[in-house]
Order: C-alpha cells, then sequence, then structure tokens
C-alpha cells in the first residue's frame, strides 16, 4: 500500500504529499514519512526489513500506520537524530532546521555493489551543483561517501554531507538502506575531522524541505541507473569532482600506508601510487585521510563526524 505520513509537528513545511506523488511512480508501493525526531533512520528502516524478512506474511502488525516490518520502499525523515551515526560507527549530528537528515529503504539488486557510495554522492552533488562542463565544481566528493564544500584557495573543501549505506538480507533478496546527512544552516560544532559546511553557503535560500525536494528525484533515479548499469560509467563524472586526486592520502590498509591519490578505478575502488606500484582499495577494506599540508585540511584522526543517519 502506498502511503505518506506528515510531519506531526509544525516546525517546517515538508511537503510530503507533493514528494509521495512525484517519487511514487518511480517506486511503486513507497511511503514517505516524517518525524520531528527518532534515534537514526537508517537504524529504524534496518529494523522494519529484518522484520519483514523474518514474518513476510505479517501484514497486520502495524505502527502509526505503517507496519513493523515492512520490504516496501521508504523514505523516511527525521528533522533531528538522537544517534545518528555515520561510517564506522562514528557519532553524526544534526538539529532541526540546521541539518537534513534521511533514509530511503528499497529492494535492490545491482549485478555488482561497487561504488554504490560514489553514485549516490555524485547524484547529490549534481543536484546541488549543477556546475557546467570545464568549471570547477563547488561541491567535491571525498572517496568514499562525504561531500565537500570546496575551496578553491586550497583545492580541498569542509565537510558539507554525508552517506551512510546498509544493507539488509529479505529472503534470497536485499534490502538497501541509503542514510544521507546535509548540513543546511550554521551549527556550533567543533573539532570536526574535515571541518564544518553548509548549505547556506552555496544555496542561501534552501531550506532543509527544499533541500530534499531537490535531490530525492535525482537520488531515486541514480539508484535505479547504478542498479542496471553499476559505477563504470560514472567513473569520469565522479572524477571532475574528485577532492583526493592527486593529494597525499594515509591509509589504514596493512601493507600500504599512504601514498597519491590517482583517481578511482572502473568499480569505485580508490587508486593510490606508492612506490611506482598502483593499488587498488575498497571502501570497506580501509579509512583514508588526506595528509596535513600546504593543501588539504585535516584534523584529528578520532573526531565525531556531521551531519548524520
Amino acid at each position: 500500500m502506498s502511503e505518506f505520513h506528515p510531519l506531526q509537528t509544525h516546525h517546517l513545511q515538508w511537503g510530503a504529499e507533493a514528494l509521495w506523488q512525484e517519487l511514487e511512480p518511480m517506486l511503486p508501493g513507497l511511503s514517505v514519512e516524517i518525524v520531528a525526531r527518532t534515534d537514526s533512520t537508517n537504524s529504524q528502516l534496518l529494523e522494519r526489513a529484518r522484520r519483514a524478512g523474518a514474518h513476510d506474511d505479517d501484514a497486520a502488525s502495524r505502527t502509526h500506520g505503517r507496519r513493523a516490518g515492512d520490504a516496501q520502499p521508504c523514505l523516511l525523515v527525521a528533522e533531528a537524530q538522537t544517534r545518528g551515526r555515520g561510517r564506522q560507527g562514528k557519532p553524526w549530528f544534526s538539529a532541526p532546521g540546521a541539518s537534513l537528515t534521511f533514509s530511503l529503504s528499497l529492494p535492490f539488486a545491482p549485478a555488482d555493489w561497487s561504488g554504490l557510495s560514489l553514485a549516490v554522492g555524485l547524484a547529490l552533488a549534481e543536484a546541488l551543483d549543477p556546475t557546467p562542463a570545464g568549471q570547477p565544481p563547488a561541491i567535491g566528493l571525498k572517496w568514499p561517501n562525504d561531500l565537500l564544500l570546496m575551496d578553491p584557495a586550497t583545492g580541498f573543501g569542509r565537510k558539507l554531507g554525508g552517506i551512510l549505506i546498509e544493507t539488509v538480507a529479505l529472503g534470497p533478496r536485499r534490502m538497501v538502506v541509503v542514510g544521507i546527512g546535509l548540513n543546511v544552516q550554521p551549527q556550533a560544532l567543533k573539532d570536526l575531522s574535515l571541518g564544518y559546511a553548509c548549505l547556506d553557503e552555496l544555496l542561501p535560500a534552501l531550506d532543509a524541505p527544499a533541500a530534499l525536494a531537490r535531490i530525492a528525484k535525482p537520488l531515486v533515479r541514480a539508484l535505479q541507473t547504478f542498479e542496471r548499469q553499476g559505477f563504470a560509467p560514472l567513473r569520469a563524472r565522479y572524477g571532475a569532482r574528485d577532492a583526493l586526486a592527486g593529494r597525499a592520502v594515509t591509509t589504514t590498509l596493512e601493507g600500504l600506508p599512504g601514498g597519491i591519490a590517482d583517481g578511482v578505478d572502473a568499480d569505485g575502488s580508490l587508486v593510490v601510487q606508492a612506490g611506482g606500484t598502483r593499488h587498488r582499495v575498497g571502501s570497506g577494506e580501509v579509512t583514508v585521510r588526506v595528509e596535513p599540508g600546504a593543501r588539504p585540511a585535516a584534523g584529528h584522526p578520532d573526531a565525531p563526524e556531521a551531519p548524520g543517519c
């Protein structure tokens, strides 16, 4: 059953029904749900999917109009999250009005999952910053899951947003949960490893609901295209926004303490040149940090990050 659930408070006008009407033809059975607060939108949708996998025929168990276990597509938006999390379990922060935090879940069966977070990041960056070819982008991408607001003076940037992708088995199928966090307005956050940036610096007229309306359809389209074609056709477009290319990086991969980032392969693996050898690094294997120096801005490796899903 297709549903939309408007926000039960009146802090922001999300236009949930209009959003549902736009997306439901692309994702039949979609529910759009907007809540004032939750622990983590990713965690909520993962738990629903797990229950659906255990009780595929349980259509009677419902909470707030939705099945407690549900394998249908769902867009869940939270004005605030109390336990937002990022890659490798780091805490991510959000605040009502100052952040956009949401997760999209849907059954997903690509031939190869490699490069999915890069494809999602590219879709968001292009939707928010449709830079003409040949011009430096305002929004760059830090492999494998960060959006940066680029600084022309340094050639690097501060963290604008992040992506957290998780999956859960549904019998022979899998469901993907794509969590997105974007900074919308300034926040007084300190000790962030990549610094803090927000959409207000680039698009001051865009509030959180308007940002969601701008990126939701491109995100769904990108996921459906990736499911058919994978990452390879996106490699050149990703390269135009690659914030690591040509920079000295350190890694946590055994045998590869550091090197020079040299773009990504057709499957989305990071390429690092070290000792005359080309190394391919998968996103599930390693943490990559930019070396401090004249151009990059690096912080403490254990600092928390923002925002979250």
